[in-house]
């Protein structure tokens, strides 16, 4: 049976616009929430043996250390995670010794899991290259893109191939950087340089299953011709469906895994791969592929 995917393109095309414009808002509105790794700062991690301290009371501690804009997360059932401005050394083991003289009492014993310091011009040097690394990932995609189908420059010039799949990338990084500034509005996820790393990885993801597809309508354009170019391209959707599909739920099984059972300083990295990886593959389908046949009937209306 051979789904009809181009005839209803403009549904999928119009769905997948909202979520877009919908991402956008939500990134206008309250924005992406930075880590230290952006910010710069001091991170603190600390467990206890037995039960960790109330909320306001290590509140109140970081204030009377004159660090009033510590930011303070639950980890886990006993630890602690700190965020403050920058710490020196002495003053990190100043906090340490306060805390353990207030808190580690009566066999409740704590320890420092993880101390992370990043100086401002650090994080501002993560930022610049963190921005350059997407800029330059999505320049090769077009070129890479553009050399690898100048064998099917018609209907659809070559280079027009990277630029829709850049569409599609932008979409699947949306999708994510929306859900991510909607968690990071109402629970206060951050996002830090795993971050980055896992938008790079969904943008490599996304990619290969667009070119996995216009692979195939690329073998079907050298064999059947471009007479109807609207059918090629759905029969190449249609003969690369299972492996797309096979290919994501291999890939997102383990994901899944690792953020129901993987650690807790985890769990942002692997839901921004699960949410990509899941948005790529929907991408190749629905809106790389698709727009393939929009573009050559504008092109066809406008000669």
């Amino acid at each position: 049976m051979t789904i009809p995917f181009i005839k209803y393109s403009k549904v999928w095309l119009i769905i997948s616009a909202v979520v877009a414009i919908v991402s956008v808002v939500f990134l206008a509105k309250w924005g992406l929430k930075p880590g230290i790794d952006f910010t710069g700062g001091s991170l603190l991690e600390v467990s206890f043996e037995k039960s960790r301290p109330e909320h306001d009371l290590i509140q109140k501690t970081w204030e009377d250390l004159g660090q009033k804009n510590a930011i303070i997360q639950k980890s886990g059932d006993k630890s602690l995670i700190m965020r403050t401005g920058f710490l020196t050394e002495d003053q990190h083991q100043l906090v340490l010794r306060d805390l353990r003289s207030k808190y580690a009492i009566d066999g409740n014993t704590m320890r420092e899991d993880r101390f992370e310091t990043i100086g401002s011009a650090v994080s501002k040097q993560l930022r610049t290259r963190a921005l350059w690394a997407i800029i330059l990932v999505n320049l090769g995609i077009i070129l890479y893109i553009a050399y690898a189908f100048r064998a099917v420059s018609r209907p659809v010039a070559s280079w027009k191939y990277g630029v829709l799949a850049i569409v599609a990338l932008v979409h699947d990084v949306l999708l994510v950087m929306g859900v991510f500034a909607l968690l990071g509005h109402y629970f206060g996820t951050e996002v830090d340089i795993p971050f980055v790393v896992a938008i790079l990885t969904v943008l490599g993801y996304s990619v290969n299953d667009t070119i996995v597809v216009y692979d195939r309508v690329r073998e079907n354009l050298i064999r059947r011709g471009s007479a109807n170019f609207a059918d090629v391209v759905n029969n190449g959707l249609n003969e690369t469906l299972m492996r797309s599909i096979n290919t994501t739920m291999k890939t997102t099984l383990p994901l899944f895994a690792l953020f129901f059972l993987g650690g807790s300083t985890i769990h942002s990295f692997v839901l921004a791969l699960i949410i990509g990886i899941i948005s790529g593959a929907y991408s190749s389908i629905f809106i790389a592929t698709p727009m393939l046949v929009l573009v050559e009937k504008w092109q066809h209306k406008s000669a």
